[in-house]
C-alpha cells in the first residue's frame, strides 16, 4: 500500500517506560537524528531518583519528551502529540498529559495481569474502550524483537532490552527519519559486542518495517528542516555546554583549568566531561566532600589557575563558608549550581529555581557575589565563558545558576568560532621596585592585584580575616572594615558595566511585562508570542545577570501597568524586584519539579489583562 506523506510544522513525542527500558537513550537517539535532519528541537528528560525502582510500578517510570519543528522553538512542548508507552505504569502516569485525540503506541506484551495490577488498573485499558478517544496502536513489541533475533542465541533478557529500538524504528518510519545515524552509533557503542550491534539493529529495522508493512499505518509525517542561522551545529545538553564554555575560557585566558568537586545529581556530568579534557591540560579532583572540593579550587585560584567547582543546592550549602573565604580573599572562582528540587536532599532528578536567594544572599556577613543564569542548554556555553571572564577581570567568585532542566535538556547549538569569543585578559602582577601590595586595586573595576605566590618579591598571605586596605594585613579597625565592605560591594555592582542595554521583546511599554530569569525564558517567550498574536499589549524581558541587576531595568519596569514574574520557586526574584524597585510585581510560582508549560503562563497573562 502506497504511503502518504503529510507535512506538519512540529511534533511533540514522549517516550515512557520502566527505568530499565532505555527511554533516555531512545529519546536521545531520536533527538540526535532530528538534529542531523535540520529540525529545531528541545528536550526534557524526566527520570526517577531511584537507581532502579521496582519494575512495573508508577514510581519507576522514566520518560523523555522532545519537540522537533520546522520553525524556531523555545520549549520541549506543553503536551505530547504522541505517547510511546512501554508498559501499563508509563501509560497510567503520562496519559493525562496527552493532547486530546493524541496518538498512543504501546507494547501490548507488557499488559499482563501482574503489570496491570502494579500500575493500579482494574481492567486492561487496551480492551475496555477507555482509550477510544485516542488513536491507539497496540503492538506486540517484545514478541516481534524476539522473532527478529531468534537465531542470534542471545539470552532472552538481552533480546528483550532491544524493544526500545523497535519503538525508535517505528517512530523513525512515522516521521520520515533516517536509520543510518542510529545504526552508526550502535556500531560504535557496542564495537566489542557484535551480537548486540546485530540485535539492536534488527530490532530497529523490525520497528521500521512494521510501520512500512502494517495497513494500520497509512500516513508518514514529515517535519521540514528549520531555517536556522547558517553555520555548523551539533545537538548539545546544558552540562556539556557548560564544560565546553569553561574549556574555551581556559584556552582564551591561557590559564590551566582546575576543577575540584564532589559528585552530585544533576551536576556530576560536568566533572565527567572535564575529566575527559585532560589532553587540554585540564586537571580534575574528585574530592572527599563538597568542602574539600571548593577549598581545593580556592587553592588553585591562589596559585594562578582558572578555578572551577560545581554542585547542586545541598552542596552549595556546604560550600557557603568557603565562598565567604573566596569573597574575602578576592580570588577568581566560578561556582556552578545545577539546581534541583529541595529542601535537603529534596528531588534529586527534578528541576527547580529555588536557590536564587542562596546564591545572592546565602553567606554570613556582607559577602556579595555576581550571579549569572543561562536561559537554554546552548546558552550554558556562553554563560560559563562569561562567568570566567568576569571572575578574572573583577577578581571575584561568580555563581552560575543552571538547573536540572537545562543541564539534562538539549537543543541544536551553533558551534562558535573561538577566535571571535571576547578576549579574557589576565594581568598577573610583575616584580617591581615597589613593595608588593596585594590589595592595591585597579581604579576602574576595583579588582585587586593577582600574583603567583612564591614569586620572589611577591610573597603574600591571604585568609578569612578582614584585610587592611592596600596592604592586605589583618585589620580590626572599624573604619577600615566599613571601607572594605563597601569596596567589595561596589566591585560587584561594577559588573553591571559589562551588560548590554536590556532588550524588550514586544512593545517598549504596555499593559503587562513578563520578567523571567534562567530556564523559564523559553516558556515565557512562547506564551508572550501567543498572546501578542491575539493582539494584546504584552512584552517580555529576560535577565541573564540576577546580581547585579541591569542598570536600566528600573526605568523599563515603570513603563508597564503590570509585571508578571514566573519562577519555579515561591517568588524569590519577585521579592528582590519588589524590594529594589518598589513595583507591584506579581509572581507565578509553581514548584512541581518540572519546567513551566507555556500554556500555564499564557493562562495567567490573559487573566491579568483580560
Amino acid at each position: 500500500m502506497a504511503k502518504k506523506i503529510k507535512s506538519v510544522e512540529g511534533v511533540v513525542i514522549r517516550f515512557a517506560g520502566d527505568s530499565g527500558d532505555g527511554m533516555q537513550l531512545t529519546g536521545t537517539r531520536f533527538s540526535e537524528t532530528t538534529a542531523i535532519v535540520g529540525n529545531d528541537l528541545s528536550t526534557l528528560p524526566d527520570y526517577p531518583a531511584e537507581i532502579r525502582a521496582p519494575a512495573g510500578t508508577l514510581a519507576g517510570v522514566s520518560a523523555f519528551q522532545l519537540q522537533f519543528s520546522a520553525r524556531d522553538i523555545h520549549t520541549p512542548g506543553d503536551q505530547p502529540d504522541v505517547l510511546v508507552a512501554m508498559n501499563p505504569a508509563s501509560l497510567k502516569v503520562h496519559l493525562p498529559d496527552l493532547v486530546p485525540n493524541g496518538t498512543i503506541i504501546v507494547n501490548s506484551n507488557t499488559f499482563s495481569k501482574k503489570y496491570l495490577k502494579l500500575a493500579g488498573y482494574e481492567s486492561n485499558p487496551l480492551e475496555d474502550e477507555s482509550l477510544k478517544e485516542y488513536t491507539l496502536y497496540s503492538i506486540e513489541m517484545s514478541r516481534l524483537v524476539e522473532n527478529a533475533c531468534r537465531d542470534l542465541n542471545l539470552p532472552a533478557g538481552t533480546v528483550g532490552r532491544t524493544k526500545n529500538m523497535f519503538a525508535l524504528g517505528l517512530c523513525y518510519w512515522m516521521y520520515n527519519q533516517p536509520l543510518e545515524p542510529t545504526i552508526k552509533w550502535l556500531k560504535i557503542k557496542f564495537s566489542k559486542k557484535p551480537n548486540l550491534v546485530e540485535a539492536n539493529t534488527r530490532a530497529l529495522h523490525a520497528g521500521y518495517a512494521y510501520g512500512e508493512t502494517e495497513r494500520i499505518f497509512s500516513t508518514v509525517y514529515k517535519v521540514e528542516a528549520a531555517k536556522l542561522a547558517p553555520g555548523e551545529y551539533r545537538n548539545i545538553n546544558g552540562n556539556y555546554a557548560l564544560s565546553l564554555g569553561l574549556l574555551a575560557a581556559s584556552i582564551k585566558s591561557n590559564l590551566p583549568l582546575f576543577y575540584g568537586g564532589y559528585p552530585i545529581t544533576p551536576a556530576s556530568d560536568i566533572l565527567h566531561k572535564l575529566a575527559s579534557f585532560r589532553n587540554f591540560g585540564v586537571k580534575t579532583l574528585q574530592a572527599e566532600d563538597e568542602i574539600a572540593g571548593i577549598s581545593a579550587a580556592i587553592g588553585a585560584a591562589f596559585a594562578g589557575n582558572l578555578a572551577i567547582t560545581a554542585t547542586s543546592g545541598p552542596g552549595m550549602a556546604l560550600k557557603s563558608e568557603a565562598l565567604g573565604l573566596a569573597v574575602m580573599a578576592e580570588l577568581p572562582l566560578v561556582v556552578i549550581n545545577v539546581q534541583r528540587g529541595g529542601p535537603s536532599t529534596g528531588l534529586p532528578t527534578k528541576t527547580e529555581q529555588s536557590d536564587l536567594f542562596q546564591a545572592v544572599m546565602g553567606r554570613n556577613g556582607e559577602s556579595p557575589i555576581p550571579v549569572i543564569a543561562p536561559a537554554t542548554p546552548g546558552d550554558c556555553f556562553n554563560v560559563a565563558y562569561e562567568a570566567c571572564r568576569i571572575a578574572i577581570k573583577y577578581m571575584t567568585p561568580v555563581i552560575v545558576l543552571s538547573d536540572g532542566y537545562l543541564g539534562n535538556g538539549s537543543e541544536p547549538w551553533l558551534i562558535p568560532n573561538i577566535n571571535r569569543l571576547p578576549e579574557i585578559k589576565v594581568n598577573f602582577v610583575k616584580l617591581s621596585k615597589d613593595t608588593f601590595m596585594p590589595y592595591l586595586r585597579d581604579e576602574t573595576n576595583l579588582a585587586r592585584n593577582w600574583a603567583i605566590p612564591g614569586t620572589t618579591g611577591l610573597e603574600h598571605r591571604i585568609g578569612g580575616l578582614e584585610k587592611e586596605d592596600i596592604t592586605g594585613d589583618i585589620s580590626y579597625d572599624p573604619e577600615n572594615h566599613q571601607k572594605m565592605v563597601q569596596l567589595r560591594a561596589q566591585k560587584v555592582e561594577n559588573v553591571a558595566n559589562e551588560m548590554e542595554p536590556t532588550t524588550v521583546f514586544g512593545s517598549e511599554n504596555g499593559d503587562l511585562l513578563v520578567l523571567s530569569w534562567g530556564s523559564s525564558e523559553g516558556a515565557c517567550r512562547t506564551a508572550v508570542e501567543r498572546v501578542i498574536n491575539y493582539g494584546k499589549s504584552v512584552s517580555h524581558i529576560h535577565l541573564r545577570w540576577v546580581n547585579p541587576l541591569p542598570r536600566d531595568l528600573g526605568e523599563i519596569l515603570i513603563r508597564f501597568k503590570q509585571i508578571l514574574i514566573p519562577e519555579i520557586n515561591m517568588g524569590q526574584l519577585s521579592k528582590i524586584i519588589r524590594a529594589e524597585y518598589l513595583v507591584d510585581a506579581k509572581g507565578l510560582n509553581l514548584v512541581k519539579g518540572k519546567p513551566f508549560r507555556a500554556g500555564e503562563i499564557e493562562k495567567v497573562i490573559t487573566e491579568l489583562i483580560g
